[in-house]
């Protein structure tokens, strides 16, 4: 079996060993990764300092929550990168996925920040035209941003060949899925004007992730797909160190509960139940 070769990074002292693995898989995205982790820490002071809500939420939450969802979604892929061989990190798709993800994170990043700052809504914000385009570039951009998942799985399903069957099994399927679920929820949420689904308007929700606990949220089924791209990969990794003969109809079995997981999440949702009732 071959492995999959990576380019020589020198030793930093500085750096701990994930983050120079993180750098020598694609420097890139691992360092666009980064600086959204340490924006949101930044974001997270004003979230504790500064008391102003919009619609019962902090006006900083939903800063800090995309800057975190983007930032792992950027530190992923990059690792993903460095699981195949140097020509096809170079080769076109490889390029689009990387620049994709920055130039639409960018994009929506700084727009979600900049009116949590100015304490306006970013999502169905339909206010003025401006607001009105905003929301539309950022739904364009939200998808183009999944979509990159559709080509870096393309690239480990075919050159992915120092991977254990199974393995590269949970990433293609897990990057897949992040696209087929998380844009459907994404869409239903649009679909639906809001994420909200009964309870009591403005009723704080859950810490951090703000999901109601007293109606519906499609936001549990929508974190469920888009986060397929962690979690798949991560069961795939134990099945394969824990039962490697039978590691690859579980990654299967795994996949599908998954997917019922978030249909039955969505199907929740709808119902105007919430996930955690306080």
């Amino acid at each position: 079996m071959t492995t999959t070769t990576l380019d020589p990074l020198p030793q930093d002292p500085a750096h701990g060993p994930l983050l120079q693995a993180l750098r020598r898989r694609d420097r890139t995205l691992a360092e666009f990764g980064l600086i959204l982790l340490v924006l949101a820490a930044v974001l997270g002071v004003a979230w504790a300092i500064d008391p102003r809500q919009l619609h019962g939420e902090d006006v900083w939450a939903k800063p800090v929550k995309f800057l975190l969802s983007v930032g792992l979604f950027a530190l992923t892929s990059a690792w993903f990168a460095g699981l195949l061989p140097e020509a096809r990190r170079r080769a076109a798709p490889m390029r689009l996925v990387r620049w994709t993800i920055i130039a639409t994170g960018v994009f929506e990043l700084s727009y979600i920040t900049l009116q949590g700052a100015l304490g306006q809504a970013s999502h169905f914000n339909n206010s003025t035209p401006f607001h009105m385009v905003m929301y539309s570039l950022m739904g364009v951009g939200a998808l183009a941003l999944t979509a990159t998942t559709l080509p870096l799985a393309r690239e480990i399903a075919r050159h992915g060949a120092g991977l254990a069957p199974a393995l590269r099994l949970a990433i293609v399927l897990g990057l897949g899925l992040t696209f087929v679920l998380g844009v459907a929820a994404g869409v239903a949420i649009a679909a639906h004007g809001g994420h909200g689904v009964g309870g009591i308007p403005d009723h704080p929700g859950l810490p951090l992730l703000g999901w109601s606990t007293t109606g519906g949220d499609l936001r549990v089924a929508h974190f469920l797909g888009i986060h397929a791209q962690q979690l798949l990969p991560l069961a795939g990794a134990v099945l394969v160190a824990a039962w490697p003969r039978r590691a690859r109809p579980a990654v299967w079995l795994v996949s599908a509960l998954y997917v019922l997981l978030t249909v039955a999440a969505f199907a929740q949702a709808m119902m105007g139940r919430p996930l955690i009732g306080l």
